[in-house]
Parts: structure tokens; C-alpha cells; sequence
């Protein structure tokens, strides 16, 4: 394993420092290293400006948005594949509450719908779905198909659809089957929401002025609209629950399931860009050295698993509004960081 140095920590801290004060987030937090190292802790700014001068730390709750994808979705369809509960390259539809008729969005298989290359619709609004009488995995299931099965294209409604099959397989609610992943993993802090508006926990979006701003319940619409709890969003946890994850997932590659799990999900299924690459969930860049994803509100998980580095980042950046381009600075160095050889 290649421990991340103290120069390349004082860098990543050095840019997470300059993006807080640029105004980019409130405050966030890295922890990156290896399994065998002592993780380094990186922190700037505040929790949010409601909470005074409280700084984040790696127990500060955030909102993972997008994350979820990684964090619980991703290694329960693992785990259901190790077990024979489902297969990749069989429809969707074989896995959720019978229908009758036609379900072109239900033929996309779980492989697609894990690469984001069924073709479903790439635009979710369930709320588009009140006062309709038909449960949700029909709705969906029934929408024509947008686009080319193969081609690469984000949408969360395929990831709505995989938590809702998981849910059905193992005949138990999402949030309890990923409670009893997380603990088995060691992960005592992360939940689905709602959380509550604890001190510890980093405030997201103000949508409207004079509203209420988005804090312990899902910073996503749709998840919101879910109970707080779906396969695409929902997930709260923290950068030392983050990191412990990681740690797992690189200790378990390739000795054992998990490992083989994490393993297979780096081959490439599809290009998004040149030198960007999408397996199962995750995205492969760096040489095919890092795969990582991204969550709206301002997280990312990076893991190296051929040098055994990791990299969490935790931040609430949506707090202003849109965080993607004004906390890039500290995600590029983060991928730089782990394609390290």
C-alpha cells in the first residue's frame, strides 16, 4: 500500500481551506490514507453559520445525496447477487411485485440500471405521480424508454427501481436491510433519513427565501418524497463512517466476496468521456487506477485499491446553491491524489 504523505495532505488541506474561504461550503471535512496508515483529518471552516463558530469533524452528519448509490445500494445488489436473489443481466421487472401488460422501462436489466445505461428517463419528478392508484414500481415500469439501451446516460429513476427489487427480493424495507449491511461493516453513524436538526449535523439548501432550510431530511425531492429513504439518495453518515467503509472495501479486495464484488465493478461498461469511465456504480478514471462518485450536496468517496488509498470528502457546498463547479479545485486534487501509482 502507498500511504498518502503529510505533503500531500497539507495540499488537499490547503485547497479545502481555499474553497471555504472562497465562499464554496460552509466548512468540510477529508480523511484519506490507507488501511495501514493513520488517517489524516482535514478540516476547515464551520458546520454552518446557524451553528456559530462549531467546527465539522469527522463526526459531523451529512447529507450523501448521490453517495447513497455507492454506499447502499451498490453493495446490497452485491450482496444479492452473492446470495442468488438476483442476477445482472436478468430484467428488473423479475424482481418486483408481478404486472401484467407491457413494462418497457422493467426489460432494463440490473447490469443497466447499475451503469446507468438502460435508456429509462434520465428526468425524475415523482411527484408528477400523486393521486395515482398504481404502486410506484408500475408507474415506472411502464414509462416508454428515452433513450438507446448501451448509451451512457445518469438517471436516478434506475436506482429508485434497483431499491425498490431489493426491497421485494428480501421481502423487508430498504432502510433495514442496509442497517444490518452497515452494522456488520462497522458503520454505527450511517442511517437513511431523517435525522433530525441535531448541532452535529451540517444544514443544506434554503430552496425559498423566508422557507425553512433543508436540514436532516433528505437535500433530494424525490428521495424526500420517499419517506427519505431510496435507492438513489437519502443516506446520512459521516467522513469517519465514510472512511471506515472504504477501509473495508480495500482490505476485502480481492480476498473475498465483497472483494470480488468491488473487483468486477471496475471493469468498464461504458465511456462518459474520454479517459472517464463507468462500471458497476462507479465511475473509473486515473489510468483505471480510481474509481470514485460524487454527491450533490458536495461528498465524494474516492478508493485506489491497487495502492490502497481512500479519500473522503464531506461537505454541505448545496448550502449555497448549486456545489458541483465551486468545490471543483478540491475534487481534481482529490483524483490526482489517489492516481498515484
Amino acid at each position: 500500500m502507498t500511504a498518502i504523505t503529510d505533503a500531500e495532505a497539507a495540499r488537499l488541506h490547503e485547497t479545502l481551506t481555499t474553497v471555504v474561504d472562497d465562499g464554496a461550503t460552509p466548512g468540510g471535512v477529508i480523511i484519506c490514507g490507507t488501511p495501514d496508515q493513520q488517517p489524516h483529518v482535514l478540516t476547515a471552516g464551520v458546520i454552518a453559520p446557524e451553528l456559530g463558530e462549531a467546527a465539522p469533524g469527522a463526526t459531523t452528519v451529512y447529507d450523501l445525496a448521490s453517495l447513497t448509490k455507492v454506499v447502499a445500494t451498490w453493495p446490497m445488489i452485491g450482496q444479492a447477487v452473492a446470495e442468488g436473489r438476483v442476477e445482472l443481466d436478468a430484467p428488473v421487472r423479475a424482481y418486483l411485485p408481478p404486472m401484467a401488460g407491457r413494462a418497457p422501462s422493467g426489460e432494463a436489466t440490473i447490469r443497466q440500471l447499475l451503469t446507468h445505461t438502460s435508456g429509462l428517463r434520465a428526468s425524475t419528478r415523482l411527484d408528477h405521480y400523486r393521486g395515482e392508484t398504481a404502486p410506484l414500481h408500475e408507474l415506472l415500469c411502464r414509462e416508454p424508454l428515452e433513450g438507446t439501451p448501451g448509451e451512457h446516460r445518469y438517471i436516478n429513476r434506475g436506482y429508485i427501481l434497483l431499491g425498490l427489487a431489493l426491497s421485494h427480493v428480501h421481502g423487508r424495507p430498504l432502510h433495514e436491510i442496509a442497517a444490518d449491511m452497515w452494522h456488520g461493516m462497522g458503520l454505527g453513524a450511517t442511517q437513511f433519513g431523517p435525522v433530525g436538526r441535531g448541532a452535529n449535523v451540517a444544514p443544506t439548501e434554503q430552496r425559498l427565501s423566508g422557507a425553512p432550510r433543508i436540514w436532516g431530511a433528505a437535500h433530494d425531492e424525490n428521495a424526500a418524497l420517499l419517506g427519505g429513504v431510496a435507492g438513489h439518495a437519502g443516506v446520512f453518515s459521516t467522513a469517519a463512517d465514510l472512511a471506515t467503509y472504504a477501509q473495508w472495501l480495500l482490505r476485502s479486495y480481492p480476498k473475498n466476496e465483497s472483494g470480488a464484488w468491488l473487483r468486477s465493478s471496475l471493469e468498464p461498461q461504458a465511456t462518459i468521456e474520454p479517459g472517464i469511465e463507468r462500471g458497476l456504480s462507479w465511475i473509473i478514471a486515473g489510468g483505471r487506477q480510481v474509481a470514485y462518485h460524487h454527491g450533490w450536496t458536495g461528498t465524494s468517496l474516492y478508493l485506489a485499491p491497487t495502492s490502497g488509498r481512500y479519500l473522503v470528502l464531506c461537505t454541505n457546498a448545496v448550502y449555497g446553491g448549486a456545489a458541483r463547479t465551486r468545490i471543483r479545485p478540491v475534487r481534481d486534487l482529490a483524483l490526482k491524489t489517489l492516481s498515484v501509482p
